[in-house]
C-alpha cells in the first residue's frame, strides 16, 4: 500500500454479505440450515437468484463474487480496501434468535483475501449473529489472514481501537467503526470491559458523540488521516436524519477526514462538509438478494465502489470516483451506461440538498462535486 504524496486514495464499501447464499456457493458452504420464518435453508437463496438471472456452475472460485470490480480496484490502486463485513466468519451453531442470520464458514475466507481486504469493520448487526463464539472466531480468523479489524472486540478497548496503517512518507490512516441501535445493532451487544462484542454509539446522547470524539483526539497525531465508519439507518429509503447529520458534522469538526456510513441496502446522500467527505449510507456491495421482490424502486442490484480521495496534509476531500457496478448471479459486473445514468440522476437528486451534485463521467463512473461548482453532464 503506497500513497501518494499529495493525496491518498481508498477504497471504501458499505455492506460486504458473503454469508448465507454467497457462502453455499464458494467452495466450502456452511451447513445449509437457516432460522428464518420462510426460509429454512440457505441454498435457497441461490435458487432465488437462479431463477432471476441464471445458472451458476457451483462451487465457485473464491475471487468469483467480485467479478468485474477486482480489475478496477486493480487498475485504480488504492491505498487501503475496507469494508462492513456484515456477516460473522464461523462453525458456531450458537445462533441468535434474531430472524436473520449471515455466517460465512472460515474456509471460504479466500474470498475477501483474494479481493486484497485490508480491513473489514465489524461495528454492525450480523457479526453476533451465532453468538460470542462466533465473534471471537471471526476476530480469530481476520487476524490470522493479516485483515485487519475495529468495531468489534473482546472487550470494549479492543472494540474502540481504531484499524490504523502507516503512510509511506509519514502519518498514518486512523479507521474508527462504530455501531448503532437505528440499524438493529442490539444495545445488549455494546462490548465492555468484561464481555465481547461492538463499539456501540447511541445517537441521541451527546455523551457518547463527546467520548468518541475524546477517543479520536486522543489518537490523532500530526500527519494522521481519521475515517469514521458508521453502521446507521434503515435498510431502505433517502431519508437522513436530524441526528446523522448532527453526528456527520460533529465528527468532522472534532478532527474527523471522511465519515463512512452504512446499512441501507442501497446508495444514499453524501455530503460534503467542511470540505470533508460524508458518505451517509453506501449501499450493499455483496448480497445474496437477487430474486427476492418488494423494493425494485431502490435498484438495490446496483451497487458502488467508492474512491475518495483525500489531501495528505489537510484531509480535504480531493476528488471522488464512484464505479457503478451490477449484482448479477452473486457476482458483481460493470453496470452499463443506463444503469450508471439511472444511479447518478437518483444520488443527484437526493444528495443536491446536501451541497452536492453528481455526475457521469465519459468511462461511466459517477463524480461528485460541491454545488459551487460546475456540475459534471449527466448526459
Amino acid at each position: 500500500m503506497i500513497a501518494r504524496n499529495d493525496r491518498l486514495t481508498l477504497f471504501l464499501a458499505g455492506d460486504v454479505m458473503t454469508g448465507r447464499g454467497v457462502d453455499q456457493i464458494l467452495p466450502h458452504p456452511s451447513e445449509p440450515e437457516i432460522f428464518e420464518d420462510f426460509v429454512e435453508d440457505a441454498r435457497d437463496y441461490v435458487v432465488f437468484a437462479e431463477q432471476n438471472s441464471g445458472f451458476i456452475r457451483k462451487p465457485v472460485p473464491p475471487a468469483y463474487p467480485w467479478g468485474d470490480a477486482l480489475g478496477v480496484l486493480d487498475r485504480e490502486a488504492p491505498f487501503a480496501r475496507i469494508v462492513n463485513l456484515e456477516t460473522s466468519v464461523t462453525t458456531s451453531r450458537s445462533f441468535e434468535p434474531k430472524g436473520i442470520n449471515y455466517r460465512m464458514h472460515p474456509a471460504n475466507l479466500p474470498c475477501l483475501t483474494e479481493a486484497r481486504i485490508d480491513g473489514c469493520v465489524l461495528a454492525n448487526n450480523h457479526v453476533l449473529d451465532f453468538g460470542i463464539a462466533g465473534l471471537v472466531e471471526t476476530l480469530d480468523v481476520l487476524r490470522r489472514a493479516g485483515i485487519r479489524t475495529a468495531g468489534a472486540g473482546r472487550d470494549r478497548e479492543e472494540a474502540e481501537r481504531p484499524m490504523v496503517f502507516g503512510m509511506e512518507g509519514g502519518g498514518r490512516l486512523l479507521v474508527f467503526a462504530v455501531g448503532t441501535e437505528s440499524s438493529g445493532v442490539p444495545r445488549a451487544w455494546a462490548a465492555t470491559e468484561s464481555r465481547p462484542g461492538v463499539a456501540f454509539l447511541d445517537e441521541s446522547s451527546p455523551e457518547d458523540l463527546e467520548r468518541l470524539c475524546r477517543r479520536i483526539a486522543d489518537a490523532k497525531k500530526p500527519g494522521d488521516l481519521v475515517v469514521v465508519s458508521i453502521h446507521w439507518g434503515s435498510n431502505w429509503g433517502y431519508a437522513v436524519t436530524h441526528s446523522q447529520q448532527r453526528i456527520a458534522h460533529a465528527l468532522v469538526e472534532c478532527g474527523v477526514d471522511l465519515v463512512h456510513g452504512h446499512s441501507s441496502h442501497h446508495p444514499r446522500p453524501i455530503e460534503i462538509h467542511r470540505d470533508r467527505l460524508v458518505l451517509y449510507g453506501c449501499g450493499d456491495l455483496l448480497n445474496d438478494y437477487e430474486g427476492i421482490g418488494g423494493y425494485e424502486g431502490f435498484r438495490g442490484e446496483l451497487a458502488l465502489l467508492y474512491l475518495p480521495s483525500l489531501e495528505r496534509g489537510t484531509g480535504r476531500l480531493s476528488a471522488l470516483r464512484m464505479v457503478p457496478m451490477r449484482i448479477e448471479r452473486m457476482r458483481l459486473r460493470r453496470a452499463s451506461r443506463e444503469e450508471a445514468m439511472w444511479l447518478a440522476r437518483r444520488l443527484d437528486s437526493v444528495s443536491r440538498d446536501f451541497g452536492v451534485r453528481i455526475g457521469l463521467a465519459d468511462d461511466t463512473s459517477l463524480v461528485a462535486t460541491a454545488s459551487s461548482a460546475p456540475r459534471p453532464p449527466l448526459s
